[in-house]
């Protein structure tokens, strides 16, 4: 039901289709990335699946809606072993919706303690007009950290950490060093710009950091896995960061001159961009709360 013929990393798009989907639903594929690691896109966010002899870990769970899918796939691919330890590498529901299944089963959960917060309240996204429902406690990450940590499993060293106030302010990367494969979640974005969750902490300056942290962790041959869609190559996040530095360099002074969201929607200062990364209209929209909060946190006099 599922490949039996791996493409090469260097060719892992995520763009083949690997288990059939009802027609109503989007259709998982699954990419190889190494040696008993496979990217499965299609189930809300992606989901990077490692499978080892001593059980299975997953770097995020897909959505609520697919999770029952996401996991079938997981058993198909791990030989039905359970699932031994889930990472949430943000509180975003296209990441944690099989956090409720896993959790009460008992697989340990590891977050950022500000992903576990926001798990455990309303949390209420302004951008989308949404309030986003707490989860249960046993559906909580079960362990929290604050900055970075390593575990050992299945053979593999997998070093994660804090990504500050990025994309929200709870993100985390999961990196598997022996097979250079690096989870960045949706800090990371090709071909359009990155979501930024000011409701959850998540600015402009943070971003631009965070893809700058990300390519020191890496190097030339570092599979990059973005949130959704493909695989990123450095030259793919090397692009998102310049970008993410001209954004962090022009808006600041567009807020100097008093100027509000809609104002620099209307200024178009990212015109030269639109061709690479689309219409900006969300993103400056989203980017101009965190720039007035770190303002304000200057002493910065806002017209």
């Amino acid at each position: 039901m599922f490949l039996t013929q791996l493409l090469p990393a260097a060719a892992a798009t995520c763009s083949y289709a690997a288990l059939a989907a009802p027609a109503a639903a989007p259709q998982l594929t699954l990419t190889p990335l190494a040696d008993r690691l496979t990217l499965i896109c299609g189930g809300g966010g992606n989901v990077v699946v490692f499978n080892a002899p001593e059980g299975v870990l997953l770097v995020d769970g897909g959505s609520p809606e697919q999770s029952a899918r996401v996991l079938s796939a997981v058993r198909a691919l791990s030989g039905q072993k359970g699932v031994h330890t889930l990472f949430n590498t943000h509180w975003h529901w296209d990441q944690t919706g099989s956090n409720k299944t896993l959790g009460a089963a008992g697989t340990q959960i590891i977050a950022h303690e500000n992903t576990r917060l926001w798990l455990s309240t309303d949390a209420d996204v302004k951008w989308q007009k949404r309030v986003y429902p707490r989860l249960p406690p046993q559906a909580r990450p079960t362990k929290t950290i604050y900055t970075t940590d390593t575990l050992a499993f299945g053979g593999e060293q997998i070093d994660y950490g804090y990504l500050p106030q990025a994309h929200t302010d709870g993100d985390l990367f999961v990196y598997f060093r022996k097979a250079n494969v690096l989870v960045g979640s949706d800090v990371l974005s090709a071909g359009r710009y990155p979501i930024i969750d000011y409701s959850t902490g998540g600015w402009i300056g943070g971003l631009a950091e965070a893809t700058h942290q990300l390519l020191q962790l890496g190097n030339e041959q570092t599979q990059y896995i973005p949130g959704t869609g493909t695989v990123l190559s450095r030259t793919d996040v090397q692009a998102e960061r310049e970008m993410l530095v001209t954004v962090q360099q022009r808006l600041p002074k567009l807020l100097a001159q008093g100027m509000s969201a809609p104002d620099m929607v209307a200024a178009a200062p990212l015109r030269d961009q639109e061709a690479q990364w689309g219409d900006p209209t969300q993103f400056i929209t989203n980017a101009w709360p965190g720039l007035v909060a770190r303002a304000r946190e200057l002493g910065v006099s806002i017209v």
